[in-house]
């Protein structure tokens, strides 16, 4: 309690922060989340900063922003095809924890452990966003411009957009970007040279497997939505990350 009345407290400093993005994204024209998206992205943001401080913050609207920008490549395309993402890439509550629950859980549990679990928390923390912007990635390139695209589980022809496809172009966008966030999160010194390229395995393989979800599993459980894929992708991710962490 005395802590969250110190100005300098880092959830106070969470808190303004985040209030004020939070009131300016009510006043831009441009929407990039739902007003329920906003004020989850709100209660995100506060937890992240809170928990990481101002790197891990910037690490995660590094993936917001660039994620959102993906989303929006070949937009008029994919909508005039039906596999553009819903609301026009708007985010919602369901897509900023399908996002960030599991990186979420690794920066909480950072108050409850020392190094160097610690440490490994974050890394995991990494590797989740990685690990789903390597996915947005790869998704959204390969439907705008996949040339071919191919079901994981068989590597027979389907069509763009289709659950479990995977393409060339796609394939190569997504580890462009986990290697750019990783790398980020190594310029801000939260993870060292070799994290970096266990983010960048973690995602790959967290990715191919999130495919073969799609393939497989998404369509026989009504239950197992887009989002909870994502949950399932990004722990995948983090977890992969952390057991490199800690075995090699």
């Amino acid at each position: 309690m005395i802590e969250l009345m110190n100005l300098s407290s880092p959830w106070v400093i969470a808190f303004a922060i985040n209030t004020i993005l939070l009131t300016i994204a009510y006043i831009i024209p441009k929407k990039l989340l739902t007003p329920a998206g906003y004020l989850h992205a709100w209660l995100l943001g506060v937890i992240i900063w809170g928990t990481l401080g101002w790197r891990g913050y910037a690490l995660m609207m590094f993936y917001f922003f660039v994620g959102s920008a993906v989303t929006r490549i070949g937009i008029q395309q994919k909508e005039a095809e039906g596999i553009a993402e819903k609301r026009s890439g708007m985010r919602g509550p369901e897509n900023v924890w399908g996002s960030a629950l599991a990186g979420t859980i690794c920066a909480i549990l950072t108050l409850l452990v020392s190094s160097p679990i610690k440490e490994l928390l974050i890394l995991g923390y990494v590797a989740s966003l990685s690990t789903k912007l390597s996915d947005t990635s790869a998704s959204e390139v390969g439907k705008a411009y996949g040339k071919s695209t191919f079901l994981i589980t068989t590597l027979q022809p389907v069509p763009r957009g289709t659950e479990g496809a995977i393409s060339l172009e796609g394939t190569l966008a997504g580890v462009v970007a986990s290697a750019a966030i990783a790398s980020l999160g190594l310029g801000l010194g939260i993870i060292n040279p070799i994290g970096v390229i266990w983010c960048i395995i973690a995602a790959f393989i967290a990715t191919n497997l999130e495919s073969v979800i799609g393939a497989t599993l998404q369509n026989q459980w009504e239950w197992l939505t887009n989002e909870w894929v994502n949950v399932i992708n990004t722990i995948i991710g983090a977890t992969i990350a952390i057991l490199f962490g800690i075995l090699i």
